[in-house]
């Protein structure tokens, strides 16, 4: 080499090393990413609670479906007969929710006061279930209030919720689990 060359030479630096790319923020795929995965855990949580208050094929379920379809034939069936079929679901949940001994031989006013005492929303049966008892048996031409009824049928919907007391895990004396 010649003078000049290294001169040349003398003068060049060392390449120098990249800078570190930054982690933070991440790209908007990852942002993306961890959403879907963020609402994934949440449908699957969502799922599971589901499932733990509604098990397939248990009594609960059967019941809630029931009343829906009652609700959905609430103007075709008539008020007299939403009633009848309302009292008979509501017998149903008892019995299956608490037993036959206490609950069998219940009528009248007193099946009402046992609703009340063991709705565990504290829906006020003595005073909003007296159609229950009256419609049935009413005349021809009697109606009641559709949003009575359907208020009925919320409530009785509440009673064929799942609760922990109903785990067969938990076997309670008195309570027949399905």
């Amino acid at each position: 080499m010649n003078a000049e060359g290294l001169a040349l030479a003398a003068r060049l630096r060392d390449i120098r090393g990249l800078d570190a790319i930054s982690g933070w923020p991440p790209a908007p795929g990852w942002w993306l990413l961890g959403g879907a995965v963020l609402l994934l855990l949440v449908g699957v949580a969502l799922w599971i609670r589901h499932l733990r208050r509604f098990p397939p094929g248990g009594w609960n379920k059967d019941a809630r479906q029931h009343l829906v379809r009652l609700r959905r034939r609430q103007r075709t069936l008539g008020a007299k007969a939403v009633a009848a079929e309302l009292s008979e679901v509501l017998k149903r949940i008892a019995l299956t929710r608490f037993g036959r001994p206490g609950t069998a031989a219940l009528s009248g006013e007193a099946w009402l006061q046992w609703l009340e005492r063991h709705d565990p929303n504290g829906f006020r049966w003595t005073e909003k279930g007296r159609l229950l008892l009256e419609l049935p048996y009413a005349p021809e031409g009697r109606e009641a209030d559709p949003k009575a009824l359907d208020e009925l049928i919320g409530a009785a919907f509440e009673l064929a919720v799942r609760r922990p007391e109903d785990s067969p895990r938990r076997g309670r004396k008195g309570r027949r689990h399905v």
